[in-house]
């Protein structure tokens, strides 16, 4: 499997949010678990651009960028599942 090159990012969580993490995924799921987590907000995020017309290339008819926005706005992002322990 190939990784990427990744860089430390020291963040601060509120206690509650680390508390339902390591609920779901275990202490040792938690960089995983944020990673696929922040790598599908930011595809949603530009997703979003993109039907909004703020991208590049943002020239989808405007019926279709409004129902297709909506949708996405009105989607939660899936569970993700407990890490293997080990």
């Amino acid at each position: 499997m190939h990784t990427m090159p990744a860089k430390r990012a020291h963040i601060l969580l509120p206690e509650d949010l680390l508390r339902e993490i390591d609920s779901l995924v275990g202490p040792r799921g938690r960089n995983a678990f944020l990673v696929e987590t922040a790598r599908s907000e930011v595809r949603r995020q530009k997703l979003l651009q993109f039907l909004e017309g703020k991208g590049p290339t943002g020239n989808a008819p405007t019926a279709a960028r409004k129902s297709a926005r909506l949708r996405i706005r009105n989607t939660k992002l899936g569970s993700v599942s407990k890490a293997p322990a080990g």
